[in-house]
């Protein structure tokens, strides 16, 4: 069971200088964050002032607000009013540039080359009586609330032992904008009270030639 601390991230500058942003995950792991090498990253920003977004060609981006009230984003001259929790997509192509009517803004950005990736990103409201898996392929971060974690149980050992075993796992407990890394096999289960946001990494199949 994988968690990514988000204390323990250190914040970069934008591309452009105009923000700072934590790499919560990015893929190949060996690219660096500033030069775009990666197929795809997902990273929370803060965003203190207007200004314009750095430009990721051949890119694909999902925004969403999970602190503050309200961005609005302009996209090729098109104004988009961003609210909490409610994600939006857009080219990392576009010119793209940020104004903060309701002041400083925190958000998740899940950033995906078009032809190889393609990012979703869901809110999810958790329950302490259901718990909710986190599968391979994806990224679940708490986003608010009190949410612990525990390893789901392997669906190929049938033994009662093993899911005794499974079920008496301790719970890990989460903290704000922490990650945990999903997986196929004893899939991590999130409980507790809040929201979290599932991040999804899909592959584009390539058309035939």
């Amino acid at each position: 069971m994988e968690i990514i601390r988000f204390a323990d991230i250190h914040p970069e500058p934008w591309r452009n200088g105009g923000g700072v942003t934590r790499e919560l995950a990015s893929h190949p792991k060996v690219a660096s964050a500033q030069d775009g090498a990666w197929d795809w990253r997902v990273s929370i920003a803060d965003v203190s002032k207007a200004g314009d977004f750095s430009n990721f060609p051949g890119m694909e981006r999902v925004i969403t607000i999970i602190d503050g009230e309200l961005l609005l984003l302009t996209i090729d001259g098109e104004e988009h009013p961003l609210e909490k929790y409610r994600p939006f997509r857009f080219s990392g192509e576009a010119a793209s540039s940020a104004t903060l009517p309701t002041g400083d803004i925190r958000d998740l950005n899940v950033i995906a080359r078009a032809s190889a990736f393609k990012g979703y990103t869901s809110i999810v409201e958790i329950s302490k009586k259901r718990a909710h898996p986190v599968f391979e392929g994806q990224l679940a971060v708490l986003l608010e609330g009190k949410a612990t974690v525990s390893p789901g149980a392997d669906p190929e050992d049938e033994s009662d032992g093993a899911s005794q075993a499974a079920s008496a796992a301790e719970p890990v407990e989460l903290n704000r904008y922490d990650a945990v890394v999903g997986s196929d096999t004893r899939s991590p289960e999130i409980s507790g009270r809040g929201f979290v946001a599932v991040i999804s990494i899909d592959k584009v199949d390539s058309p035939n030639v």
